[in-house]
């Protein structure tokens, strides 16, 4: 496959996606949703970095992967690592890990205020790189590591999960169809009710302390982009917190638990965003998606029916008396895609995050193999990560209207 190159006249690379339905499987490119083709017994040699979220994944049951080696700071970590992998190599940091010339490529799970420092380290070491949400959590970050990417030339991919939900793959197939018609509005919301039990350990502040809920966007934002490709250009951002004794002295200075995001695209359709750690919530990441032909509404958890709405031409009258279209609501059963030939035999058993964890691993080692950009490049990791900071800044202000950089050109 030839290598495609991310860097094109608008700045970014515009993948042509066309997919078609079987009875059992989707048919579509390899970069689009992680169709195995085999064609060669390379290996990728990798180094897992993170004992936490990053033993959920499965790059030893990928058939071009090997995993060479693993790396915690901490010693109950590396074992966790090493059972999860069936690997015995480990490593006590991630610089020493570095060294090791046997490994292709890294996978950081690191805890996400350290991302920016570990995925440099790992490039200027000549290291590909997966990394967990976000990219960074300021914007001159953002900037520092695009720059990094595209001085080494080496791959950069954003692990984003929303991306390969299996809703999301039938969104995304929807769209290229063209059944949505025009997706003129979108919204999607990541609750999190109750984690501030993560926010400390052993009496001790973690990195999630007072974490601002819009420094952690990509849950939600990856929803739309993933799906239409669209930008997102200005933000209003509201919040909101009390007088929480939990909430102060947070090394974010953030005041809020809960905040809100009315976003811009590039196509000049609206998008809302709502991040929230506490309140009466029902736990969710989900999207909905609306269109002049069709819309799809994300069911609340991965075990329930999302729904569909199809345009009717049935005049029918509201309770009020008032004459509507009788529009067509329809339970949609959701395709389990990771049984499917969009993945090698070996991953094709459900996985973390709605099985988007085993089309994460996949969509990496495929992308080195053939030496393609990867479907959440750099510039798609921006993207997804950037409008969240700028719609916290806007938050503290009061919900001042603000522009989003564009990190294509």
């Amino acid at each position: 496959m030839q290598n495609l190159d991310s860097k094109t006249p608008n700045g970014r690379r515009k993948f042509i996606e066309h997919a078609a339905i079987g009875a059992t499987a989707l048919t579509v490119l390899p970069h689009i949703a992680g169709a195995y083709f085999p064609s060669t017994d390379q290996k990728i040699r990798i180094g897992i970095i993170g004992g936490r979220f990053g033993a959920g994944f499965q790059f030893h049951e990928h058939p071009n992967c090997i995993v060479e080696a693993v790396s915690d700071l901490r010693a109950d970590r590396r074992e966790n690592l090493m059972k999860a992998y069936k690997c015995s190599k480990t490593y006590e940091s991630l610089e020493k890990l570095l060294h090791d010339p046997k490994i292709d490529a890294v996978f950081i799970a690191t805890p996400a205020p350290d991302h920016l420092k570990h995925v440099l380290a790992s490039l200027d070491a000549g290291k590909h790189v997966l990394c967990a949400v976000p990219v960074a959590l300021n914007i001159e970050d953002c900037y520092k590591l695009r720059e990094a990417v595209r001085r080494t030339g080496l791959t950069y991919m954003m692990a984003e999960t929303s991306v390969y939900r299996q809703n999301t793959i039938s969104v995304r197939k929807f769209h290229e169809e063209g059944r949505f018609g025009t997706i003129f509005s979108a919204a999607a919301e990541y609750n999190h009710p109750g984690l501030e039990t993560l926010w400390f350990e052993n009496g001790k502040p973690t990195w999630r302390h007072g974490l601002p809920p819009l420094l952690y966007p990509t849950h939600c934002t990856s929803f739309l982009i993933s799906v239409t490709g669209e930008r997102l250009v200005s933000v209003s951002g509201l919040g909101w917190g009390d007088d929480s004794s939990m909430l102060k002295n947070n090394p974010y200075q953030n005041p809020f638990w809960n905040e809100t995001a009315f976003f811009q695209t590039d196509k000049n359709h609206p998008f809302r965003v709502e991040v929230n750690w506490k309140g009466a919530l029902r736990n969710s990441e989900r999207a909905e998606w609306r269109g002049d032909k069709m819309s799809f509404f994300s069911s609340q958890n991965e075990a329930s029916e999302h729904t569909i709405v199809r345009v009717a031409d049935t005049d029918a009258k509201d309770d009020g008396g008032f004459q509507i279209k009788a529009n067509v609501t329809e339970k949609y059963v959701q395709p389990k895609w990771w049984e499917t030939d969009l993945l090698p035999e070996g991953l094709r058993h459900n996985s973390g995050h709605d099985g988007s964890h085993s089309f994460i691993t996949h969509e990496f080692i495929d992308s080195l193999i053939h030496k393609r950009q990867p479907k959440v490049n750099i510039y798609e990791a921006l993207a997804y990560t950037a409008p969240g900071i700028i719609a916290h800044e806007s938050a503290l202000k009061n919900g001042e209207q603000m522009k989003i950089p564009n990190f294509d050109k």
